[in-house]
């Protein structure tokens, strides 16, 4: 076995590491063992296979890594939301008397007719102003808005 056989070991098993762990932290070691194994390749020492290992390693921590995490790991509060996730928290108007009694209530959103009913089961007379809480399918749940 040769010398970048090892190095080519050592980066695929901090690859089948970074399967079970998070953060995108043990990959870029994989990287630096790439790099090591590349040199050994390439006849070169042992000091230059460690040297370029800890270069590729702190390069892949400094621009791989950041890219990564931006890409695949975003926050909930920055995600823009979109379709039906769009309408929580949004205002609407009352289009049908909501009495959940009687199976009634529609609200107009952007031009947009929803079936609607109340989280405490009130009812609210049409030309209301309500704000929309949740979102079921093809119905919306709504409030009064004080």
């Amino acid at each position: 076995m040769e010398v970048w056989h090892i190095w080519a070991i050592v980066a695929l098993l901090f690859i089948i590491l970074e399967i079970f762990t998070s953060g995108f932290t043990v990959m870029c070691f994989s990287f630096g063992g790439i790099a090591a194994a590349i040199a050994a390749g390439c006849d070169a020492t042992l000091t230059w296979q460690i040297v370029w290992f800890c270069i590729f390693t702190a390069a892949a921590f400094v621009t791989v890594r950041p890219f990564v995490l931006k890409t695949f790991f975003k926050d909930e509060k920055n995600l823009v939301k979109t379709n039906v996730e769009a309408l929580i928290g949004r205002q609407a108007r009352v289009t049908e008397r909501i009495d959940s009694n009687a199976g009634t209530g529609r609200v107009a959103v952007d031009g947009d007719d929803w079936k609607a009913v109340t989280e405490d089961d009130s009812q609210i007379e049409k030309g209301e102003k309500v704000e929309i809480t949740k979102v079921d399918s093809v119905i919306v749940t709504v409030r009064t808005i004080k």
